[in-house]
């Protein structure tokens, strides 16, 4: 992408040229959790069925989910849920709890089988839509996007803004929202503080993800004290749900919490409180 691209999309503002942004109760930092709860296709073609990977990813819902609601609640966290609208049709049951949690649920395509990358505007806009009307099955307006794998083409962003979409999670280029050239807001999400390229294929131990939580919320903490900011923490129920990962999350969470002026928020309500105050 260009420069020129790049500024048709949104602008560059350098954050310290902005002003101070000032969250609810004088809370020095907005923290989102996205858990990324996900469908996968059984595969065709050689080698299939993929009996390792599919089945890895199935622990996620049928156990790991349920250590990440329980970690979460325990820290008075309601999670951003980026949902593959087909977990609805597949895994009710996790739904049902989401709702019972009072969880935001954001849209993140039909399934992380398909990217949106290199779609035609037909199936994109059908991706979307058909997102859009799963979730609101379950009672909720989609207001937040995150696109399957951080995807989009280039239509993705005025599509999300004609389907009433307020804000997108896909570029993770700042630690604050800004308004998109179209109206539609960015929020922060996160690559540094997210299990899947951390535990995927494993580049850093889960004592050093907890060490970087601890550590990107001190900066930003400190920050904070004149200049409100946002941190996300991306999970996947598969990766952080697993036995042995989750009490790293639990001890950050214990962390984070522990601190004063620490504002426990969905996106919407970042996004909300943000427009309220430019």
């Amino acid at each position: 992408m260009t420069d020129f691209e790049q500024s048709s999309l949104f602008p560059y503002t350098a954050i310290v040229d902005r002003p101070p942004v000032k969250w609810p109760g004088g809370a020095r930092i907005a923290v989102w959790v996205v858990p990324n709860i996900e469908h996968f296709h059984m595969e065709l073609g050689p080698g299939a069925p993929d009996v390792r990977n599919h089945g890895r990813r199935d622990y996620g819902n049928r156990v790991g989910v349920w250590r990440l609601m329980e970690t979460l609640t325990k820290y008075g966290v309601r999670g951003t849920v980026a949902l593959n609208s087909e977990v609805i049709k597949y895994y009710p049951r996790v739904i049902e709890e989401c709702a019972k949690l009072k969880w935001e649920l954001m849209g993140h395509g039909t399934t992380n089988s398909i990217m949106l990358s290199g779609l035609f505007i037909d199936k994109e806009t059908a991706i979307i839509a058909e997102t859009k009307r799963a979730i609101e099955s379950c009672g909720q307006k989609m207001r937040g996007w995150l696109g399957p794998g951080l995807t989009e083409t280039f239509n993705t962003l005025d599509l999300l803004r004609a389907h009433e979409v307020d804000y997108v999670a896909d570029w993770c280029n700042d630690d604050l929202p800004y308004a998109m050239n179209n109206g539609l807001m960015s929020i922060p999400y996160s690559l540094e503080l997210n299990d899947m390229p951390l535990f995927n294929n494993p580049s850093i131990s889960v004592v050093d993800y907890e060490r970087r939580i601890r550590d990107s919320f001190d900066v930003l903490y400190a920050e904070g004290a004149t200049h409100g900011r946002v941190m996300c923490i991306s999970l996947h129920p598969f990766l952080m749900g697993a036995a042995h990962r989750i009490k790293y999350l639990d001890q950050a969470l214990a962390y984070v919490t522990g601190h004063e002026g620490v504002w426990l928020a969905t996106g919407s309500e970042i996004i909300d409180a943000y427009k309220a105050q430019i």
